[in-house]
């Protein structure tokens, strides 16, 4: 039961439901829209607006906090020293080439729907790289929206050639 996630929000109406998976990390959109529609039977537009929504909430926060959060672990005694060596080493090695296409690899990584893709970790790496928030909220919100776009036509794509063969 716990490992389905068609019953961790069934006491809400179905609506909120993809918008709630759409926020964890382990679902995102990328189990939200499937659900929505092949298990909830929702409308196309009201899946694919939930999910969207549901899934750019948590950038929004994690965008927004991530510099508080950063600055609080760098004074921590310990842990501060190796968090600022990992950070700098990401920088360094995705600095140069990687950057030029910084924009564009952003809205690509967050939306081509892969495990470890997606919104949660596109707004790390946004942080990562500096990209400030006026600018890569906008970027993750596209695609967040390319990846519901192409999760809505997988599963109605998918779903149907499958009862097609069965």
């Amino acid at each position: 039961m716990y490992l389905n996630p068609t019953t961790w929000f069934a006491s809400l109406p179905h609506e909120w439901a993809v918008f709630f998976l759409s926020m964890l990390p382990i679902t995102e959109l990328r189990a939200a829209i499937p659900i929505g529609l092949s298990v909830y039977h929702l409308s196309i537009l009201t899946t694919w607006f939930m999910a969207v929504f549901g899934n750019l909430v948590p950038s929004f926060f994690l965008l927004l906090l991530l510099p508080w959060f950063h600055e609080w672990i760098l004074r921590q005694k310990f842990i501060g020293p190796i968090f600022k060596k990992k950070l700098e080493d990401a920088e360094r090695f995705f600095s140069g080439k990687h950057a030029r296409y910084g924009a564009i690899a952003l809205v690509v990584f967050v939306g081509i729907p892969l495990p470890m893709t997606g919104a949660w970790t596109g707004s790390l790496a946004s942080f990562i790289f500096k990209i400030p928030f006026k600018k890569s909220f906008p970027l993750i919100a596209l695609g967040v929206a390319l990846a519901a776009t192409i999760m809505t036509l997988l599963t109605l794509f998918a779903g149907g050639a499958w009862r097609a063969l069965f």
